[in-house]
């Protein structure tokens, strides 16, 4: 299937691994112009390296807010325009209620809530000028079932979840499509460091019995990036293999 994206301009937030690895990849496999970002310039000038010719490596920390902005910023200078954007961070440290420090809720929502939003904020007055644009933001299941030792991560994506929601609402009318997608487990240098020696016991829990692949989680982000997409907008899509058992 064709997705409509050939010649499309997407920045993809903390991809020099992993998820937005994955997703970066995906997107430049259609077509896609993708500059990707991480703090750490060996490592994404070598993913970008991997995602294909063209691949522009930013170095930028998304879980602070300012330097988010910057990353869309020079992301948009770089590219010549800016058509997709994929939020990405990486997660806060584990615990749960009793052993949570009040501050560190700030810090949580900073880094995975104000910084995503501080993205958008950039990046969608062009999206708007030009009367099209894709917004899909990596969460996690936790906000579809919250585990009760990662509740900085719960609340944080949360609100950021509710945030996308409206922004959805916002800007449907200008041609704008607003997603959040919510990974289960899936194969990646983080989980395993994680998991550690877990890890495939672990899998075995999960409903097929394995880890989700990295590159299909990037196809489902791909696919909401499309012209087929362009009437999906405002949901929050687990990608989980079916771990979450809902109705909602």
């Amino acid at each position: 299937m064709d997705l409509g994206l050939s010649g499309r301009k997407a920045a993809v937030a903390a991809a020099s691994r992993g998820l937005g690895f994955a997703v970066a990849a995906a997107l430049a496999a259609e077509g896609v112009r993708v500059a990707v970002c991480s703090r750490d310039r060996a490592r994404i000038e070598a993913a970008a390296a991997a995602v294909g010719p063209g691949a522009v490596p930013l170095v930028h920390d998304v879980s602070a807010v300012d330097d988010a902005a910057a990353f869309v910023l020079e992301a948009e200078a770089a590219l010549g325009g800016i058509d997709i954007l994929v939020t990405n961070s990486g997660g806060p440290p584990v615990g749960g209620f009793a052993d949570t420090e009040l501050g560190a809720y700030a810090e949580a929502f900073d880094a995975n809530a104000r910084s995503a939003i501080a993205m958008t904020q950039v990046a969608v007055p062009p999206m708007r000028r030009q009367g099209w644009g894709r917004i899909v933001a990596i969460t996690t299941l936790g906000v579809r079932q919250p585990p009760t030792n990662l509740i900085l991560s719960n609340v944080a994506r949360a609100g950021l979840t509710a945030y996308l929601r409206t922004l959805a609402t916002t800007l449907a009318a200008d041609g704008i499509t607003v997603n959040s997608v919510q990974p289960g487990l899936h194969d990646t240098e983080r989980l395993r460091e994680i998991f550690g020696d877990d890890v495939e016991h672990a899998a075995r829990g999960l409903p097929p019995r394995r880890l989700g692949a990295p590159s299909d989680f990037g196809s489902v982000v791909a696919f909401l990036c499309s012209e087929q997409a362009n009437f999906v907008n405002g949901v929050a899509l687990q990608v989980d293999g079916g771990t979450y058992p809902g109705l909602q």
